[in-house]
């Protein structure tokens, strides 16, 4: 049974297996000693240290795994033995790089680079990731400034939080795609030890040659052999392409959800600081009137914004996490206050939506008798005045306006009017107007049923009826509406115009006797019906129908048409043809021809 060690390392503590820190200790001591008299020593010896810490922490699967020696193998085999760099620089100049010493070339990390930038290390650091010019990036942000309604901005001050800056030797390496081992450590220091203006092309150069350097001391047909055993088979390569395709599918999914989370957070903040203004965009009013519970519209906003935005947030930040593999963590505190923020604002949406449904609970009726003095045989014309609140002067269309008053009161203004014909035994007709409205109880319902406005004018034989009713806006909109129910004594005659059509049921019912199609015509009221000589009769096929016509011995039905005189036929037309008979002539037509015949008076 091994001994475990805790030990510090680059301020990192691990849990490290005695025999893995005695190997790991000779490592360490005898990288110091290659670097005795470089310039730099502690700087270098600094950054090997928190490289092989952040491979330590790469390999760990929870906090209490102990490092085995397997563990410092692996991690010595990327960093490289300090002995191999120990080397005269001119000797072996045309020996082949020693595959010991060799590291395939590290795949890019995303860092701010604060080395070479104007503001944070952005658009470096993206320039770095991408393998571009500094200069597109910074051109691409401008536009999306410009041209996307401050989505650089935004988008800028996201990965400015987000992308850590590249502080050490390390993570500067790791940055440009260049291989995290003691060789490229040194050379990094010490370039920037002796420039402070080298370019990295400049130090992937010199990395090369301190690697070409390091490989003249390397027996050639060790390194074949080498080369020999780490060559993939055939279903290493498969294996490769296949994760290779996954990984894009990943990139891929991981943009898709950049572009969803970003633009929707987009549209959230720009609804955000417009629904705080007024009016500012169109539907505000509309939110207003509707708002009949009077809960802030500011606070419904931002609880809005909190309840939607945190989600897209984090799908942004997981797109972000797919594409950036160092990505940098919001920590625990961020988490759990947007957490918490979110928690609140969906109670907080709850009680509002609650509050508002409440409003709702009840519907009540406010009745206004209006008595007409149309009797028994008088015609009584109905129209519907024309107004210019709506784009359809006449027409019944649920329409929603908010308006200022001739008192200049802020005024809600509607047209969802129906009008109702009813048969009545009265001797006189009767206008009632039925206002109906919604509200938390039954009596603030009544009450704000009370409060619609409804006009009409009675001028002789004319009803002339407002195509519109309407209610201060501080009542709110609470489906208020207005039905019209017009009582009409027994055989009086009522004519509705054109402009009544919308705002008549499209048929007839129980209760009802008047349909839209029936205006532009006098109606006769009969007790629960109207009898119209005018209008037009539909027939369905081969259905039987009888007209009675005010004359003597007329008869008409789907057979044809029949004239008795005396109860003698003398007009018949059916199916067999025309046939007319008086007393002298007689004329028959059917598929034979026509045929007169006359018969002589008697003298």
């Amino acid at each position: 049974m091994n001994k475990t060690v805790n030990i510090n390392l680059a301020g990192i503590f691990f849990h490290i297996d005695e025999d893995a820190y005695l190997k790991l200790q000779r490592y360490l001591d005898a990288i110091k000693r290659s670097f005795t008299d470089s310039q730099g020593r502690a700087e270098i010896i600094a950054d090997i240290e928190a490289r092989i810490a952040e491979l330590f922490s790469e390999r760990l699967l929870n906090e209490r795994q102990v490092i085995g020696v397997k563990e410092v193998d692996e991690v010595i085999s990327i960093m490289g033995q300090p002995e191999d760099y120990l080397v005269d620089d001119e000797i072996f100049e045309d020996e082949p790089q020693s595959s010991s010493t060799q590291t395939s070339r590290s795949s890019k990390k995303l860092f701010r680079d604060t080395d070479n930038s104007y503001i944070g290390g952005v658009s470096a650091g993206l320039a770095h990731y991408f393998g571009i010019d500094v200069i597109w990036i910074r051109l691409l942000l401008i536009l999306l400034v410009i041209g996307a309604f401050g989505t650089g901005v935004l988008l800028y001050i996201l990965l400015w939080i987000l992308v850590p800056e590249a502080k050490t030797t390390a993570e500067k390496l790791m940055m440009t795609g260049e291989p995290v081992n003691i060789s490229n450590i040194e050379k990094k220091i010490k370039d920037g030890f002796e420039t402070v203006s080298e370019t990295v092309s400049g130090v992937a150069k010199n990395v090369s040659d301190s690697v070409s350097d390091a490989a003249k001391k390397v027996d050639l047909k060790n390194q074949g052999s080498k080369i020999k055993s780490s060559s993939r088979t055939f279903f290493d390569t498969l294996a490769d392409v296949i994760m290779f395709f996954f990984k894009l599918i990943a990139k891929f999914v991981g943009i898709i959800l950049i572009l969803a989370g970003a633009a929707s957070l987009i549209a959230l903040i720009i609804g955000l600081f417009s629904l705080s203004l007024t009016n500012v965009i169109p539907g505000v009013e509309f939110l207003e009137n509707v708002n009949a519970g009077n809960s802030p519209l500011w606070l419904a906003t931002l609880l809005v914004f909190f309840a939607f935005g945190i989600p897209f947030f984090f799908l942004f930040y997981l797109g972000l996490k797919i594409l950036i593999n160092n990505l940098k963590s919001i920590g625990k505190i961020a988490k759990f206050t947007l957490l918490g923020i979110w928690l609140i604002s969906i109670i907080g949406i709850s009680i509002i939506a609650i509050n508002e449904a409440s409003e709702h609970a009840f519907t009540e009726r406010y009745i206004e008798k209006n008595p007409i003095r149309i009797k028994a045989n008088d015609t009584l014309i109905v129209t519907v005045s024309e107004n210019n609140l709506f784009r359809n002067k006449y027409n019944h269309n649920n329409e929603f306006k908010v308006k200022t008053n001739e008192n200049g009161e802020k005024t809600i203004y509607m047209n969802d009017i129906f009008i109702n014909v009813r048969s009545t035994t009265d001797s006189i007709a009767t206008l009632q107007i039925n206002k109906w409205a919604d509200g938390k109880t039954y009596e603030k319902a009544l009450a704000r049923a009370e409060k619609i406005d409804f006009h009409f004018e009675v001028n002789d034989s004319n009803l002339i009826l407002e195509s519109f009713y309407s209610t201060l806006a501080k009542n709110k909109y609470s489906n208020q509406d207005v039905t019209i129910v017009l009582y009409l004594p027994v055989n009086s005659v009522v004519y509705f115009t054109k402009s009544t059509e919308s705002f008549l049921n499209y048929r007839t019912h129980s209760n009802n006797i008047v349909s839209s199609d029936q205006v532009n015509h006098y109606l006769k009221i009969d007790h629960d019906r109207v009898i119209c000589d005018t209008c037009d009769i539909e027939i369905e096929e081969d259905q039987d129908f009888e007209i009675e016509v005010d004359m003597p011995d007329v008869k008409i039905n789907n057979q044809g048409i029949e004239v008795k005189n005396n109860g003698k036929s003398v007009l018949k037309v059916d199916e067999n043809g025309f046939n007319a008979e008086s007393e002298n002539i007689k004329v028959k037509i059917d598929s034979t021809g026509i045929n007169i015949s006359s018969e002589a008076q008697p003298k």
